[in-house]
């Protein structure tokens, strides 16, 4: 069981995460946040949110972000050692068992969704229930949906000076990034909450760049091969897809995994982008709540 207050533990290659575990009950939650190499910073007030029904939460901060070890990623050995599936979904199953936690949930967040499908494929025997948070099952369709959410959100003429700076790989200067901005406020954190703000970035820039790219909106890093389509009818446990109505992921994807999905359940939050846990917290606390109720009484149905 794990112990409430912050820790550090130590994995058997040696670094060390950050973790932190609140509240009390018999009902276990470990988050995973995206990214890559964003942290669990918007997980902060779920123990406090989900106390009502007696939920012990579990955060950690993966390897190569903020609070917990920084590989030097400048070093190919270290990209090729960690930077992959393979490693962060099987530091999952090492913090799960670090922690002491069975028959638990498991939420993911975005890049944190995909290492809970992942997970639940290989590892699902110690589920009782997953939670993916604005995620889809490949990225094909993701990168469709944001190209239409530019050409939506801007204009002819900014929308051709984003795919220029693209095709010349000109991504940092100050009109592109400017452009993100603006799509950032109207589908990534939509209420920009001043509460988990910082003076600096606190992204891992190269653990994002290496697997995502600039920014939300262009995907040049090895998510690009991301696709389970073919594997997501394998996951068994039950499972919540919880997504923004006006975000970045295509709710046309998650209305199809939820058909895929054996057990799966689809959940939309009114006015949230892709943070929609911050967005509009009491839909979506709403909704986990609910589906762990369901879970725990043997009542979930899709």
């Amino acid at each position: 069981m794990a112990e409430n207050g912050t820790h550090i533990i130590t994995l058997e290659n040696g670094y060390h995460l950050w973790t932190h575990t609140d509240g009390t009950g018999d009902i276990k939650l470990l988050t995973l946040h995206g990214g890559p190499g964003g942290n669990h910073e918007y997980y902060e007030n779920f123990a406090d949110k989900l106390a009502p029904i007696g939920v012990q939460v579990s955060m950690y901060d993966q390897l190569g972000s903020w609070y917990s070890d920084q590989p030097d990623f400048s070093k190919k050995e270290n990209r090729d050692r960690f930077l992959t599936y393979d490693y962060y979904l099987d530091e999952v199953e090492e913090v799960r068992q670090k922690l002491g936690l069975d028959n638990f949930y498991l939420i993911g967040q975005s890049w944190g969704g995909a290492l809970t499908m992942l997970y639940a494929l290989k590892y699902g025997q110690h589920l009782k229930g997953a939670i993916i948070s604005s995620m889809v099952d490949n990225i094909d369709e993701y990168v469709t949906h944001i190209n239409q959410v530019r050409e939506e959100a801007l204009s002819a003429d900014a929308v051709a000076y984003m795919q220029d700076c693209e095709n010349r790989n000109d991504l940092d200067n100050e009109r592109y990034q400017g452009y993100v901005d603006i799509l950032n406020k109207g589908y990534v954190d939509r209420k920009q909450p001043p509460a988990i703000s910082h003076l600096i970035d606190t992204t891992a820039t190269p653990v994002y760049n290496d697997f995502q790219g600039n920014n939300e909106f262009v995907v040049t890093g090895k998510l690009k091969s991301w696709d389970i389509r073919d594997q997501i009818k394998n996951i068994k446990v039950p499972t919540l897809l919880t997504f923004g109505e006006h975000e970045t992921m295509p709710l046309t994807t998650a209305k199809r995994m939820a058909e895929q999905i054996p057990n799966a359940r689809l959940v939309t939050t009114p006015n949230g982008g892709h943070h929609h846990m911050i967005d509009n917290a009491p839909v979506y606390f709403e909704h986990l709540t609910q589906f762990i109720q369901d879970v725990e009484a043997g009542t979930f149905k899709p």
